[in-house]
């Protein structure tokens, strides 16, 4: 699928679906950050509803915009989301899939996540929850977890990623080697890590062992995500990221209270 705009209807599919996931993400990110709001509306005297919808608008466009050069860019390379291009121009659907795959990959990543943590300590402080913390605590981080799988992929997966293969590739006559793949899923993978950091910093100050601990245990996950985007298309990356939020967010903090 190289023509535009062909692309740029996927694209705004993937940057309508980014401003809701943008504007789920609300409730957890007030959890992180309970005076973010407040002071946003003291800085511009906006209601609650106006600052949230514009920046559910900005994250729609600049998915948007993002997605269609990411989207441009690696379809020559083989990358893209071939299942919803099937379902959004009547195509048909590619020959195989392995959405199982991509839910047990996506929950193992979460899962070695939490060994990572259990044996090296988490990336940020945080105080043991309470049950009934921990199952509202869980509920915005239902509501956040398609952020991650929507927004997080199209901005790592599609564009950063699309562009690193896009460049690589001149290196290799335009031709969709295996190093290059590779060298562009540790990119976007290591840019997924980093990407981390200012929300982290909002939280506790930034010390080498928390850079450290944030960086990879975001790398990590975003390996496996890469891997699949490659492989199997952004449908699979979406879903594995997804699972994955859903043990991190949903779960583990269930878990935690219980």
């Amino acid at each position: 699928m190289n023509d535009s705009p062909a692309q740029l209807r996927l694209a705004a599919l993937l940057g309508l679906a980014s401003a809701i996931a943008t504007a789920l993400l609300f409730p957890y990110a007030l959890a992180l950050q309970p005076d973010a709001l407040a002071l946003a509306q003291a800085a511009t005297g906006w209601p609650a509803w106006a600052i949230v919808a514009l920046q559910a608008a900005q994250g729609g466009v600049l998915c948007l915009l993002l997605g269609w050069a990411g989207l441009k860019l690696g379809a020559p390379l083989g990358l893209g989301a071939p299942w919803l291009a099937a379902w959004l121009y009547g195509r048909p659907r590619p020959p195989a899939s392995a959405w199982w795959q991509a839910v047990a990959l996506g929950v193992a990543a979460a899962l070695l996540v939490l060994g990572a943590i259990a044996l090296f300590g988490p990336p940020l402080p945080s105080a043991t929850p309470t049950p009934a913390v921990s199952v509202a605590f869980a509920l915005k981080g239902l509501l956040a977890s398609p952020y991650g799988a929507i927004v997080e992929e199209i901005m790592l997966r599609v564009f950063v990623m699309g562009v690193v293969a896009w460049l690589l590739s001149r290196l290799s006559r335009g031709q969709p080697r295996a190093w290059v793949m590779l060298a562009a899923l540790v990119v976007a993978a290591l840019v997924f890590g980093a990407g981390h950091l200012p929300a982290a910093a909002q939280l506790a100050p930034l010390t080498g062992e928390l850079v450290l601990r944030v960086i990879a245990y975001n790398t990590l996950a975003g390996l496996v995500f890469g891997w699949l985007y490659w492989k199997r298309g952004l449908e699979h990356a979406m879903l594995a990221h997804l699972c994955a939020d859903l043990v991190l967010h949903v779960a583990a903090p269930l878990a935690g209270g219980a």
